[in-house]
């Protein structure tokens, strides 16, 4: 089916997650032609899926396929309460794509026990464990044991608190027996701050020390991660011939280029191209991309979507593209450190049709590639926000009591109700479209100069691009916005969120690790500070619980503007220790009072802070030929089920 009436996004809930769907509206009215190309494309994401699991922990492989197989072949009793236990922590790891939190990066606890551990593997046909050769039974129990309830062992994903080698502690697999000081003098000289045009060395390796040698493994055929690397370029060899746009068809040869040698010059080729490619209604992301779980930010995990226009809701990010020189030249950044000429920013509202690798389960609601500056300064970028994913958030959100909860007065909440949906959605389009692609480094800043905070201070740049304008007259003249309230309800949101409610999402005594939030946190705290003499911000307290109020809306614009061009400033010079100060006053710490008033709020309301999706299914229905003659969806409603059925199928390490 492709169509449901009375769609049911809802999947599952537990612990701090829950898991929905997506549907894939219009499916039905593409071409036969576009369906399978967005199959193969879809079966391409789906095959790069166990680079992920390796990429964010070395063990990580052999510990799923030791939970597919209890899962699978588990003969003992599947309902008492510590094999729920087990199964909780099960959907934990697949939804975290490894055992470490996705979020914060602390290793998963399990809800039960080492020796019920001991007994499931017991009660599991020995013939579906990792067994390695003359391991026994006790030995493969004792390793894994350690690997999961060691608390002193691979505690943290990604270890970026001041003061610790981040490479040594980091249980990532990017690096293996070497410390950070070894890693940066290993690329120090590789990367010429005056090449105009340099390739982000390092992006598609891993380094790691060999009998004393400091070697790097690159991620290509017949290299590290081959063997699933080849299976991608069998489903992009099959899109190749189902796409009908010969620029589509020559980027998709490049990216296969790419993959077959690990040339990263090659990967910068097919950027290029991608990003010239401006019309397909059916597109895709493919690749080592985002460098978020790298402790240095130069390595990228793999991800991959695939997606399709929706024409309709474009009309508002081709307005906003179209008017990208007036917002460059109109941003309160440093003259020196605009763009004198905007090139190339494409974008567009997207529906998903496919998540993978880094983008699944938990998927962006925006996208703007490519990474590398020069490509983005030189050729231009494309920006897409993810329409079917950002509506099941909305409708899903809708009536849950969280907005009645924290917002400050009736006010806020209708104003939240009637253009909330709308002003997010402009925010994101804005972010992604324009926010991203402002900006340029000055002459022989190293483009990896703010090392690992480069991620949170990019992702407040976009941020702040976004909330400076969203005030500004013009997105009225364009008609994005219906009224001031709208914009009014974008700095509501914001500010409550990253004063009191998104650290619903830490645990009590953690600081605040992901990018994205530490963001929001450094943002939100700053023009707090900033504009408390004026009280332009104010947080207070009625019946006991905290709240968030703006008194005045357009100081706290211009508080936005003089981060902006801060946050540019910082970019654009590579000022590692300005920008470290930012982050690290305004964007990690949680204040613990308020942190207890605010989950034990939230606990009330039985909601989970973290959502990921289920993809649909896609069908191929042949003639008696052996021809394809339409791909049938297949809205899936087992969370766990599609798990173990892709550990079956796009399993290759």
């Amino acid at each position: 089916m492709q169509d449901i009436d009375n769609f049911n996004y809802f999947i599952d809930q537990f612990e701090d997650i829950r898991v929905l769907r997506y549907q894939l509206p219009g499916f039905k009215f593409l071409t036969l032609q576009q369906k399978k190309l967005i199959y193969y494309l879809s079966q391409a994401a789906l095959s790069g899926r166990d680079i992920l699991w390796d990429q964010n922990f070395r063990y990580n492989m052999l510990v799923r396929k030791t939970l597919e197989a209890i899962l699978d072949n588990y003969s003992g009793d599947k309902e008492s309460a510590e094999y729920k236990a087990f199964l909780i922590y099960a959907k934990r790891v697949f939804f975290a794509n490894g055992i470490h939190h996705h979020y914060s990066n602390d290793k998963l606890k399990p809800g039960y026990s080492e020796s019920y551990f001991a007994s499931l593997i017991d009660g599991t046909n020995r013939n579906y464990l990792l067994l390695s050769a003359g391991q026994t039974v006790e030995e493969f129990i004792f390793i894994l044991t350690d690997v999961i309830f060691n608390e002193k062992l691979f505690g943290r994903k990604v270890e970026q608190r001041k003061g610790t080698d981040m490479v040594a502690e980091s249980a990532v697999n990017f690096y293996e027996n070497v410390n950070q000081k070894e890693v940066e003098d290993f690329y120090k000289g590789k990367i010429d701050p005056q090449d105009p045009y340099p390739v982000s060395i390092g992006l598609n390796s891993k380094v790691s020390k060999k009998e004393g040698k400091i070697i790097e493994d690159v991620y290509k055929s017949g290299g590290l991660y081959g063997q699933v690397i080849d299976q991608i370029v069998i489903w992009l060899e099959k899109a190749i011939i189902a796409s009908d746009s010969e620029m589509q068809r020559k980027e998709i040869g490049l990216l296969i280029d790419y993959y077959r040698s690990g040339d990263l010059k090659v990967w910068d080729n097919f950027n290029v191209l991608w990003a010239q490619d401006n019309e397909p209604e059916v597109d895709y992301n493919n690749g080592f991309i985002e460098t978020y779980s790298d402790p240095l930010g130069r390595k990228a995990t793999w991800e991959a979507i695939v997606n399709y226009t929706d024409i309709e809701a474009s009309r508002r990010t081709k307005i906003i593209t179209a008017n990208a020189q007036w917002f460059e030249d109109n941003s309160p950044i440093q003259p020196q450190y605009k763009k004198e000429k905007v090139n190339g920013v494409a974008a567009k509202v997207i529906n998903i049709a496919m998540l993978g690798g880094d983008c699944y389960p938990v998927s962006p609601l925006g996208i703007n590639l490519p990474n590398a500056n020069w490509i983005r300064k030189e050729v231009g970028s494309k920006s897409v926000s993810l329409a079917n994913i950002t509506n099941a958030y909305d409708i899903t959100s809708l009536g849950n009591g969280f907005l009645e909860e924290f917002a400050a007065d009736q006010s806020e909440v209708e104003r939240i109700k009637n253009y909330g949906p709308l002003a997010e959605a402009l925010h994101t389009d804005l972010h992604e479209c324009v926010g991203h692609a402002s900006g340029k480094l000055a002459e022989g800043t190293d483009p990896n100069a703010l090392k690992n905070y480069a991620s949170p201070l990019e992702e407040a740049r976009a941020d702040l691009f976004a909330l400076y304008f969203m005030m500004d007259k013009k997105l009225l003249d364009l008609d994005l916005l219906p009224s001031e309230d709208a914009a009014k309800a974008s700095y509501d949101t914001y500010l409550r969120n990253g004063l009191l409610t998104q650290i619903v999402r830490i645990k009590p005594g953690k600081d605040i690790e992901e990018a994205h939030m530490r963001n929001r946190s450094a943002i939100t705290h700053w023009v707090y500070e900033k504009g408390r003499k004026e009280n332009v911000v104010e947080i207070f307290r009625k019946d006991n619980k905290s709240y968030v109020r703006i008194n005045d809306y357009l100081k706290l614009r211009n508080l936005f503007g003089d981060l902006l061009k801060e946050i540019q400033r910082v970019k654009s010079e590579g000022d590692y220790e300005a920008g470290k100060n930012l982050i690290e006053y305004y964007g990690v710490k949680v204040d613990p009072e308020l942190h207890d008033e605010i989950l034990e709020r939230y606990k009330k309301l039985n909601l989970a802070p973290y959502t990921g999706f289920v993809n649909p299914k896609m069908i191929p229905a042949y003639n008696q030929g052996g021809e394809i003659t339409d791909i049938v969806l297949e809205y899936v409603d087992d969370y766990l089920g599609q798990m173990l059925e892709y550990g079956r199928k796009y399993s290759f390490l």
